[in-house]
């Protein structure tokens, strides 16, 4: 296995899994590079029900380099209502054309008329009796263009290897397009930890460990070099300001763009900073979901470490040892969607019936995300989750937190697996790949196999 780039080994991937080279290139260059595509799975009624027993009205938008939340707060701006009367099922990447549904509770049609929404298009489905949540969302569609690639005759050979590890066998192949399958970890990507300046686990971990004064050092203070160096110095000042219990001078050296962190210091301004209570309300200070994205985060570093680990034991992705956890799956419009609801201990008697289920994309081995109902496995998988959390200093009990922090935990598949269409330009040296995966799995990870780029580079 190829040794993943230090900014990876920062939120727990240690590897690749294919050898070949990568293609190179670039992502991005423009929005119209990376489209996303909400697989749904949300059941309507016509646009002219009853808005009594549908009160929400439900509408498919088509962003280009829309955050999904600053949009919303657009929508909603115009449309003269709360931003809490705008809800959807998935946050999107901003720099790209996503098409995603949003639900508006007690607007009528006839109001989006007068809305005009720069870099948008807004279209009515239908009305419907609750709005969008977490959840219902069951996966994603990408059509995803690599520009400037180097080794793109590289690409079927990589997909090759990745079908390998997916349990199939090699990729079918033939002129400009090679199509198949491809399985890669089901990492979490480099965005869920902050793609510029991955700390969002390293606040978590604190705060799991009870370490608040140092789970706010953590965002507020820490630079990155891969942040803009006006954001660094900020950082090394408030550093020194933090050491002397200066919260005012912290604050006054944080830069109006570092919203949330100024939103922490001051709360330590008005507390005074002296108590361990004092640097949880800092915390507490910024949005909820931001809250539980810090927890969730340490749970995907952890989660991250595990895969690391087992792939460095050479345990399979594709199917159980004895000791594994697996969780049933079902088709949704074409993509599979594990569903870690409904689990199954895999017994030594029972390794080889599962594995049928598993090769057939009925079940997917499955490990944690740590929390306080979290069960973990037995056997070597279990001794893998065990060591990954010791290492950690983290054990299930730990995530029984106040507020928004706690969490009762989940598992998750180990294994993405993707059918996967790959077209090469014939005038220039690009790549464009057609794939689609289940909710919560990241398009990068996919990319990074075929790739092979440092994202620090980027």
């Amino acid at each position: 296995m190829r040794e993943a780039y230090p900014v990876e080994q920062a939120v727990g991937i240690a590897h690749f899994v294919s050898d070949p080279d990568g293609v190179g290139g670039r992502l991005r260059e423009s929005p119209e590079d990376f489209r996303v595509r909400e697989v749904e799975r949300f059941d309507t009624e016509p646009a002219d029900a009853d808005e009594g027993a549908y009160p929400y009205l439900v509408v498919r938008a088509t962003l280009r380099e829309w955050d999904t939340n600053d949009f919303a707060k657009r929508l909603s701006d115009a449309l003269g209502i709360s931003r809490e009367r705008v809800s959807w099922a998935g946050t999107k990447d901003k720099h790209a054309v996503t098409t995603q549904l949003f639900t508006l509770r007690k607007v009528d049609q006839s109001e989006l008329g007068d809305v005009s929404v720069y870099d948008a298009e807004i279209a009515v489905v239908g009305r419907t009796g609750r709005g969008l949540q977490f959840g219902d969302l069951a996966g994603n569609e990408f059509e995803i263009t690599v520009r400037d690639a180097e080794r793109p005759e590289n690409a079927a050979e990589i997909q090759s290897a990745l079908k390998s590890f997916g349990g199939g066998g090699k990729s079918e192949t033939g002129g400009g397009s090679h199509s198949g399958t491809a399985g890669v970890p089901n990492f979490f990507g480099q965005q869920r930890f902050g793609s510029r300046r991955p700390v969002t686990h390293e606040v978590g971990l604190a705060v799991v460990r009870g370490e608040w004064e140092d789970a706010v050092r953590a965002y507020v203070a820490n630079p990155y070099e891969s942040e803009p160096e006006g954001s660094q110095e900020a950082r090394r000042a408030v550093e020194d300001h933090f050491d002397e219990r200066d919260w005012q001078a912290a604050l006054d050296a944080t830069p109006e763009r570092l919203g949330f962190e100024r939103a922490m210091l001051n709360a330590l301004v008005e507390s005074g900073g002296d108590r361990p209570e004092d640097f949880r309300t800092a915390l507490e200070a910024v949005p909820s979901n931001l809250q539980r994205l810090f927890v969730n985060a340490a749970q995907s570093y952890a989660f991250n470490r595990i895969l690391s680990e087992r792939l460095e034991r050479g345990l399979p992705f594709d199917r159980p040892v004895a000791g594994d956890v697996v969780c049933f799956a079902e088709q949704v419009d074409g993509v599979t969607v594990p569903d870690p609801d409904r689990e199954q201990r895999v017994t030594e008697r029972r390794v080889e019936t599962v594995a049928r289920h598993c090769e057939r994309g009925r079940a997917f081995v499955t490990a944690p995300l740590v929390g306080t109902e979290t069960e973990l496995g037995d056997g070597e998988p279990g001794e893998i989750e065990r060591d990954v959390l010791d290492d950690l200093g983290l054990a299930p009990d730990d995530f029984d937190l106040p507020g928004e922090f706690d969490s009762t935990g989940t598992r998750r598949s180990i294994l993405v697996r993707t059918g996967l269409e790959i077209e090469e330009a014939e005038d220039e040296d690009s790549l464009t790949f057609e794939f689609a995966l289940p909710k919560g799995s990241y398009a990068t990870v996919v990319l990074r196999e075929f790739m092979k780029t440092d994202p620090a580079s980027g």
